[in-house]
């Protein structure tokens, strides 16, 4: 048996830079710029090195809209995804990183093949399974929360928020956590999440958990479709995922539902245990599909 960490041992701290939200640590050895705001800029990449710099952290994340994208580029940065009209369906976003050391070859190996699968899989399959009788889809409340953190610890030995914690996953439903479980007369056997980020209109899915009896029935396909449809009645026009890269599953389960590939994220996140390369898969909520794609 695995050994298991206390709940949140390995997630970051989320702080604020200037105006700007941060979350930085040292077992996902990064800094990830999460929220940009405009008042910080120009002097943003400045702070985010300086203090990669003091932690003696590796690389710097920073998710930005296009506006600042080549400020970005100017202060060292590269381009590694973007997602069109992620900003209120108007203005593009951008996933930037900063590698402090250079990547090493080969890093990419293996990420093409899980994408040509993914995409074979896609194709002609149901966007929304069928739930096998005896189980419901329903939002999950603070009362779930003990439940949902114990399936976390059962299925992440490693998290970059502490989903572990009851406590944490009360105060993010509170907030902007959009959550959602699949149940049988047993208890909840899968989860998933969208985190929405106020004022921008999008929403990251997230935290998606099946315990191991219960894997094989298309509980995550049918989630997403579901916490989908929650957002789409709330006015969300886009949503986002930053998926395992080398994870079959979850990339077939985005590319099912219609999701498009639009970038890789080296070494970005540590993860059931390991330090992992990142996916970003987005997907436009609204109803004719278009976005701008101003940059």
């Amino acid at each position: 048996m695995k050994p298991r960490s206390p709940a949140g041992a390995y997630a970051d701290t989320v702080a604020m830079l200037g105006k700007s939200k941060i979350h930085h640590g040292p077992y996902n050895d990064r800094i990830f710029l999460f929220c940009l705001n405009p008042d910080d800029l120009p002097g943003i990449t400045g702070r985010l090195l300086a203090l990669a710099k003091g932690r003696n952290y590796s690389r710097i994340f920073a998710r930005v809209p296009a506006p600042a994208r080549d400020h970005f580029i100017s202060s060292g940065y590269t381009p590694r995804a973007c997602i069109p009209g992620l900003y209120h369906g108007e203005v593009d976003g951008y996933y930037m990183a900063n590698y402090r050391d250079p990547l090493l070859g080969g890093w990419q190996d293996g990420i093409g093949d899980v994408l040509t699968v993914a995409q074979e899989k896609a194709c002609g399959h149901p966007v929304s399974p069928a739930l096998k009788p005896g189980y419901t889809c329903t939002p999950a409340t603070s009362a779930d929360a003990p439940a949902l953190a114990a399936i976390y610890r059962e299925v992440f030995l490693t998290y970059p928020v502490p989903v572990h914690d009851p406590a944490y996953l009360v105060r993010e439903m509170q907030e902007n956590l959009r959550c959602f479980c699949i149940r049988d007369s047993g208890g909840i056997a899968a989860t998933a999440s969208a985190a929405v980020e106020p004022g921008s209109g999008f929403a990251e899915m997230t935290g998606f958990a099946t315990l191991p009896g219960y894997r094989g029935y298309g509980f995550a396909g049918h989630l997403l479709h579901r916490i989908e449809a929650d957002l789409r009645s709330t006015g969300i026009g886009t949503a986002f995922a930053v998926v395992r890269a080398r994870s079959y599953p979850a990339n077939i389960t985005f590319a099912r539902a219609g999701y498009t590939c639009t970038g890789t994220l080296p070494g970005c996140v540590n993860i059931c245990g390991s330090l992992e390369d990142m996916n970003i898969w987005y997907k436009p909520l609204n109803d004719t599909g278009e976005t701008s794609t101003q940059g």
